[in-house]
Parts: structure tokens; C-alpha cells; sequence
């Protein structure tokens, strides 16, 4: 059997809150409340499984999600409507701006709990 990513645990403030933003901007489903997690399946069969974080301290991780184009079109446009600093870099160096690294487009900015969420519609080096 090859090794596959099934799930990983996202922690937050409000657990609903970013599973909701998360399924909001990529429009994906969110699952029904497992114990302490709320599920978001992505299409490649890996769950995000966000819980909030039991002393409120998060530190911050990275997301990056390989969009299509048309995908990159709606969730860009949402994160603008919704007023959302980005970025075209990890470090924040490029404000208002998206990257066109490797023919693609990328752009970089947080979700609710200062998690770094990631957007590309290619994979580096491709």
C-alpha cells in the first residue's frame, strides 16, 4: 500500500467558525461534528479536521491548496469581498498582490485563527 495523508488536525479559536471559512472560500462541504472535530473533506479524500484549541494559544501552521483556475477566480474575488489582507509571498513582502509563479497564480493570506492558508493553480517546480 502507498502512503497517502488521510487527515491532519487543524487547531483554532473557533472550530466551527474555520471550517466554515475554510468550506466558504473553496466551496466545499462541512461534515457533521465528530467528537471535538468538525470535518472538511478536501477532493483528494484528505480531512481537515478543525478543533478548537483547549487554552485558545495556536501556532500558527501553513495550508496550501492546488486549485483550478477557475477555482482561484471565485476564491480570490471572496477573499477581496471579504476585506482579507494578502499577499503574492509567504513573508508578506508583496501587499495586494498575487505571485504568477510557474505559469500559475498564488496568493497567500490568513483565516480567522492566523493560520497562513495558501492558494496555487500550479504545483512549484511544474
Amino acid at each position: 500500500m502507498s502512503v497517502e495523508l488521510n487527515h491532519t488536525i487543524v487547531h483554532c479559536r473557533d472550530k466551527r467558525e474555520s471550517a466554515q471559512f475554510l468550506a466558504d472560500l473553496l466551496d466545499l462541504t462541512v461534515g457533521a461534528e465528530w467528537g471535538p472535530f468538525i470535518p472538511v473533506v478536501l477532493a483528494n479524500g484528505v480531512t481537515l479536521d478543525f478543533a478548537t484549541a483547549p487554552t485558545g494559544a495556536i501556532a500558527p501552521q501553513h495550508y496550501a491548496f492546488l486549485i483550478s483556475e477557475a477555482q482561484f477566480d471565485t476564491a480570490f474575488a471572496r477573499v477581496q469581498e471579504l476585506g482579507i489582507e494578502y499577499f503574492a509571498d509567504p513573508h508578506g513582502r508583496y501587499p495586494g498582490e498575487i505571485n504568477r509563479n510557474d505559469g500559475g497564480r498564488g496568493v497567500y493570506f490568513p483565516d480567522p485563527s492566523g493560520h497562513g492558508l495558501e492558494l496555487i493553480t500550479r504545483p512549484y517546480g511544474g
